[in-house]
């Protein structure tokens, strides 16, 4: 049976901290992603950048920092112009970041009382990721179930070899994806796992398809340590939270987003988030059950330091 990274930070802690958003901090950090490559643009530009954000989230407390992966593809990267090669050392390059920011951090910390040697995802964006168009909130997908897991399938190989933890299969949008996604959980046995949906109400992820009958589809994947949801307004996190509950016994995962709206007419993210009321709201969604908790969009290393004020290791 895979060993599960996780169960050591909830045996000591009884939570498991997740970093916050990575383009969400780059563009914070006067870095244009306006681009379809999204973050991955900053992999090829000015990588320094992606390590440093990395770096500045295990300071502010994650125990999980997730690779800037999610929206490099093979097909996007070689759209870019790199060739297959390049695109393949490309996405490694993004999980050996991080294992990097990691190390670095863990090298030099003086005092780790109260902290675990914190992990690396690799993170496994959606389809629409690479579409750049939306779909990865719609679900509203040109490829059916086979489509997706031939797409999916090359750039899985490459992370579930890159050396990290665990993967991280983050916002997905559609019950086809999830069930592309599960083939190759099977195929990889020895590699750990988590799935968290985009969801567009308290009840459905994006597509439509109740989040329960995903998680149930789940329930029995070995590998799979956690399911749930991100980058998904917070007001929706109790429903949700009580979907999951009842649908599977794996540890429960959730990283919203700030809640702000996002206008795509405008490009603009509309709305205030604060930091202490993430925090605060966050031990909400622990005591309903969900142990595994970060942000998504438009949260950064601020909003995850609050979360790690709020938690305190077991006595």
């Amino acid at each position: 049976m895979v060993k599960n990274p996780i169960e050591p930070f909830l045996e000591y802690q009884n939570v498991f901290v997740l970093d916050g958003g990575l383009a969400t901090e780059l563009e914070a950090r006067r870095h244009n992603l306006d681009d379809p490559l999204w973050s991955a643009k900053i992999l090829l530009e000015q990588p320094e950048a992606i390590r440093q954000v990395h770096s500045d989230y295990l300071h502010a407390g994650a125990d999980c920092i997730i690779s800037a992966s999610y929206q490099a593809s093979l097909p996007g990267l070689m759209a870019r112009g790199l060739n297959e090669v390049d695109a393949v050392n490309l996405i490694r390059f993004s999980v050996h970041l991080a294992i990097e920011a990691r190390d670095q951090f863990w090298a030099v910390m003086a005092n780790r009382r109260g902290r675990l040697r914190p992990l690396v995802a690799a993170s496994v964006g959606p389809y629409g990721a690479y579409l750049a168009d939306g779909s990865e909130y719609t679900g509203a997908y040109d490829l059916d179930e086979a489509g997706l897991l031939q797409w999916h399938r090359p750039r899985w190989q490459i992370l579930a070899q890159s050396g990290a933890d665990l993967l991280a299969c983050e916002t997905i949008p559609s019950l086809a994806e999830a069930k592309a996604l599960r083939q190759l959980l099977l195929e990889t046995p020895e590699m750990p796992a988590w799935m968290s949906f985009a969801c567009r109400d308290g009840r459905h992820i994006s597509d439509g398809t109740p989040l329960a009958e995903c998680v149930q589809l789940l329930n029995d994947v070995p590998n799979l340590v956690a399911l749930g949801i991100n980058c998904t307004p917070p007001r929706f996190l109790p429903d949700l939270i009580t979907a999951v509950q009842t649908s599977t016994d794996k540890h429960i995962i959730v990283y919203p987003n700030s809640g702000e709206h996002y206008d795509a007419e405008t490009n603009q993210w509309l709305g205030q988030s604060n930091p202490s009321e993430f925090g605060t709201i966050s031990r909400e969604w622990r005591k309903m059950g969900a142990l595994l908790v970060g942000g998504c969009c438009r949260t950064g290393p601020a909003h995850i330091q609050q979360i790690r004020d709020r938690t305190r290791p077991k006595t």
